[in-house]
């Protein structure tokens, strides 16, 4: 395999909330803590981004903004995914004409299409829109799992250029890069795994951690990056109970409680999410002191 386009650690943005509206100014400064911290790409309108609760239009305002505030100094991988393939190529042709670099969609959620019409449902995408397309499998959201040879079948496609692998099963990693030709880039959607993953040849990670220690897993990245895998273990040790605790209530909750505790926005959830239970509190603030960022 050729080396990666999409690689390092990639946030998966919260999208912050005020008064029933999207702070922009918070999400701007958020995003500007990223870049600082040495963050590799950003991924607005995400899962963790609240994508399937907020509207339409402040779907395109947030990757709108993100790219004008990135302004090529992060790559800006636009969530685009749908439930239906013309609501898809919509949202990735959005991405493209505000200029983000690459589109992450997601496997098509509620419907459970068959690998057949998963394979035409982003072959259909990738076509219709020129811009590089990270596939998103998550089956423990969407309700459908996306196997290791519809990945090899769609990844022949030109404008089909990664994925990114949130089923913790790291045997997918070895297979895919063994089986998958040319240039393909594997990033780890689990924080938790992200260290053997990249063990087995994934290239990066979408992280929802990084949005709370960012220098953390940076630091995490460039040691794997590196080889010292000592250096690595160090990391991910200091690393693992905040990857655990942000994922203690429904997600991002608990992310958004970090954050407000460091004073860069408000816990304000889109229902049906709620803020993070009072009961779940006391182990992000553990987590958040073991991790250096409380």
């Amino acid at each position: 395999m050729t080396a990666p386009l999409f690689k390092g650690v990639i946030t998966a943005l919260i999208t912050p909330l005020r008064d029933g509206n999207v702070d922009e100014p918070a999400f701007e400064a958020l995003l500007e803590r990223q870049i600082a911290a040495g963050v590799h790409g950003v991924v607005p309108m995400g899962t963790t981004g609240e994508s399937a609760s907020l509207t339409g239009d402040e779907h395109r305002r947030v990757i709108e903004l993100c790219v004008k505030v990135a302004a090529g100094r992060v790559r800006v991988i636009a969530g685009a995914g749908a439930s239906g393939t013309d609501k898809a190529i919509e949202r990735v042709q959005h991405a493209k004409t505000v200029g983000a670099d690459a589109a992450l969609v997601v496997t098509p959620y509620y419907n459970r299409p068959s690998q057949a019409g998963l394979i035409a449902h982003f072959e259909a995408i990738a076509d219709a829109v020129q811009l590089p397309v990270l596939l998103y499998n998550v089956p423990g959201r969407t309700g459908v799992d996306m196997t290791n040879q519809t990945v090899a079948a769609l990844a022949r496609h030109p404008n089909i250029v990664g994925i990114k692998d949130a089923t913790g099963d790291l045997a997918r990693v070895s297979w895919m890069r063994t089986h998958v030709a040319g240039a393909f880039d594997l990033i780890s959607g689990d924080d938790a795994s992200f260290l053997g993953y990249a063990a087995h040849g994934g290239t990066g990670v979408i992280s929802v951690a990084s949005n709370v220690a960012p220098e953390a897993m940076v630091a995490l990245w460039n040691a794997v990056a590196s080889g010292d895998l000592a250096l690595a273990r160090s990391w991910q040790d200091r690393l693992a109970d905040l990857q655990q605790a942000l994922f203690l209530d429904s997600s991002p909750s608990p992310t958004k409680y970090a954050l407000a505790r460091l004073g860069l926005c408000s816990e304000e959830m889109r229902l049906p999410l709620a803020p993070t239970r009072d009961d779940v509190k006391p182990a992000i603030d553990a987590a958040m002191a073991a991790a250096g960022v409380s």
